[in-house]
Order: C-alpha cells, then structure tokens, then sequence
C-alpha cells in the first residue's frame, strides 16, 4: 500500500471504524468528554485546502466528524471550502500563528489573532483554536496565553492545553511519518512521549497503526493529528471509492 494517500487514509479510517472506535469533534470532546473508544480527528489546514476538502468527503461519507484548523494565510484560506467542510458536519476552528506573524510583540500578536479569529466567525462557527507551529520562527504563539486569555473571547479549548494527555494518546503525522515528533520542534507532546515509546506505541507508517488497531494495541482515547490532507496524494482509484466530488474552480 502506497502511504499518504486518499485510499491509505480511507483503509485507515475503516479499520478503527471495525474496531469499534467512534468519531468526535473537539467541541464536543470539551464539553461532553467521551467514553469508551473514542478518536478526536484533528486536521490543520496548513496549505491547499482543496485536499482538505476531499479527506472531509471521505470523513463525512463514513459517517466520521472531525475539526479543521485554517490558517488565516491566502495559501490555506478558502472560504468556499471552510463553507463547504462545516456543511459536512465538521468543526471549523483557526490555527493561529500571530506571534511569530508580529514578530515576537505579544500584544499585536493579540490583536492579530482577534482579528483573524472575527474574519473566521463572520463565516462559520468558531469555538476552539489550534497553534500552528511554524518550525522556522523562534516564537511559540501559544506564549500569547501567557498574558492573555482565549475563554474571554468565547474559545473552549485548546488542544495543547485542553487534552490530557494522560489518558489520551497523540498521533500526528508531521514529516509525512507517524513517527515525526523525532524531529518536530513544537507538534510532540513533552513529558508523554517517553511514555508512550515505553508502552510501545510506536508507529512509522499507516500499516502499522492499522496492525496496532486489529491487534487491540491501541489505547481507548485517541487524538489524530491529520495534517497531510494538504500533501496527500489524490490517487483517481480512492477517490472513486469514496465518492468524493472534485470542486468547481469558479
């Protein structure tokens, strides 16, 4: 099987569906917690949100609701498409970036990030946020909550703040490798990590989270980290399996 395609996500998806794992939103996973085995699907729309379209298609056609991030940059902010995703039934949330956008100044970065997050509410629904790690700036824009508060402006959660990771295991695929946080600066998840590596629950490709999950390795609360619906490849045959319909470009 060919990784990081519309097809390797779709065989994915069905088999932690065969295991009996269901789909939350992270909206719904702040204010109503979860039980049993549960996934919070999490994408953040870095780059081409057409791709992220098709994986929300996909996501949608098996019954499966998750949340993307947008990014308030013109590479990663189609309004046609955010429109599109929350009318699947998916979260819409912003993934922000002010500090490193002001340069390190926390309280500009604020008021980028108010801004940005209003021009995102006057489109869809926003109620939880997501930092966008920007691997290349010295600044972590999560330090803006250091001064300031996102519950004050309606936000409920933050998956960096808001997820115990205690009892709830992350995945992401950043490097186009299950494996990334080996060379992730922001996007691992400190003091669990080794915890994780110790219980085993190491994987590099598609094939061996789906092995874990017919193996019954996987821990009962998950968090997925998406991120490669902006990379992935569009192979004609898992589109035609999924029904996806491509988007008019007018």
């Amino acid at each position: 099987m060919i990784d990081f395609t519309i097809t390797a996500y779709r065989q994915l998806l069905e088999s932690l569906l065969q295991r009996s794992y269901s789909f939350i939103r992270f909206d719904d996973f702040i204010r109503n917690g979860c039980h049993g085995k549960t996934i919070v699907l999490r994408h953040d729309v870095d780059l081409l949100p057409v791709n992220s379209l098709h994986t929300a298609e996909l996501e949608a056609s098996l019954d499966i609701h998750g949340v993307y991030y947008f990014r308030a940059v013109p590479e990663g902010w189609d309004e046609t498409v955010i429109l599109r995703i929350a009318a699947l039934g998916h979260e819409v949330g912003y993934h922000y970036e002010s500090l490193t956008t002001c340069k390190g100044n926390i309280d500009s970065a604020y008021m980028d990030f108010c801004r940005n997050l209003n021009k995102l509410r006057n489109i869809v629904e926003v109620k939880t946020i997501c930092m966008h790690g920007s691997p290349r700036s010295p600044y972590d824009s999560k330090d803006i909550w250091k001064k300031y508060s996102y519950r004050d402006l309606g936000i409920i959660g933050e998956p960096y703040f808001d997820v115990d990771f205690g009892n709830t295991f992350y995945l992401t695929d950043t490097g186009r490798r299950w494996d990334g946080y080996k060379v992730s600066v922001r996007d691992r998840i400190e003091g669990y990590q080794e915890q994780w590596i110790k219980e085993g629950l190491i994987f590099h490709s598609t094939s061996d989270i789906m092995r874990a999950a017919n193996e019954n390795r996987l821990p009962n609360k998950i968090m997925i980290q998406y991120i490669l619906n902006d990379g992935i490849l569009l192979d004609i045959n898992g589109l035609k399996n999924c029904s996806c319909k491509m988007p008019r470009t007018s």
